[in-house]
């Protein structure tokens, strides 16, 4: 069986990734990463979920991106947008970006692709999502590409993997929607940037711009949403 890492972070984007690489006929390595983020409960949160999915194994890196701080989800200085319109929300790039957060963690992914002789990463990246991330956007994902064909030694060599972002382009009420027809434990997810609750049982905080996007997507794909939110 062909492998392929999958970037987990436990939210609703990219456990349905891995559940596409899983349908894809991959045996699906997960990859989380401890960086420093106020919503460390997600790591338990994709240990279940790369469970529930079958995944052949799920490994945390830990890379300290708090030291560096420049965003919302490193500090604890820099307060989570919250009730933000849609209007807000598609407007600029939010305070929840973490500089550089996405190119370290491909970067990472890379390698765990090339230790592990995958054929592929999958990521949940979107750019419709509304949250105007420069690392969540089609021309990034090619410079990625470009690195890992330039600087691997599988690239070098004439054996390439491929970065595949099959949620690009989606909607979320479109992802919703493969969330569920793909078995997804939607409620078992974490989308949340300010969670409360316990590990064991966190709970969405339901106002955070995920939150709402969340909830929009469900509520747009006319299907119920399992998800506890706090307000």
């Amino acid at each position: 069986m062909p492998r392929a890492i999958v970037l987990l972070s436990g939210g609703l984007d990219s456990a349905t990734c891995l559940a596409i690489a899983r349908r894809d006929g991959f045996e699906a390595h997960a990859l989380s990463f401890d960086y420093g983020q106020r919503h460390r409960v997600e790591l338990d949160v994709a240990a279940r979920v790369a469970q529930a999915l079958g995944a052949a194994s799920h490994r945390v890196v830990a890379v300290d991106l708090r030291a560096l701080g420049g965003s919302a989800l490193t500090s604890d200085t820099i307060p989570v947008p919250k009730a933000r319109s849609a209007d807000e929300i598609g407007h600029g790039i939010p305070s929840t970006y973490v500089p550089a957060r996405n190119t370290v963690f491909l970067a990472i992914a890379i390698g765990a692709a090339e230790v592990l002789e995958a054929d592929v990463v999958y990521l949940g990246v979107n750019a419709l999502d509304y949250s105007g991330y420069p690392d969540c956007r089609p021309e990034f994902l090619d410079a990625m590409r470009e690195v890992a064909l330039r600087g691997t030694k599988r690239g070098v060599e004439g054996h390439p993997f491929e970065l595949r972002a099959p949620l690009l382009r989606a909607s979320k009420a479109e992802i919703a929607a493969m969330a569920v027809a793909f078995g997804v434990p939607v409620a078992a997810t974490l989308s949340c940037y300010d969670p409360l609750g316990t590990a064991a049982a966190p709970v969405h905080c339901g106002r955070c711009d995920a939150c709402l996007l969340r909830k929009k997507g469900f509520a747009e794909a006319k299907l119920p949403d399992p998800t506890t939110y706090a307000a």
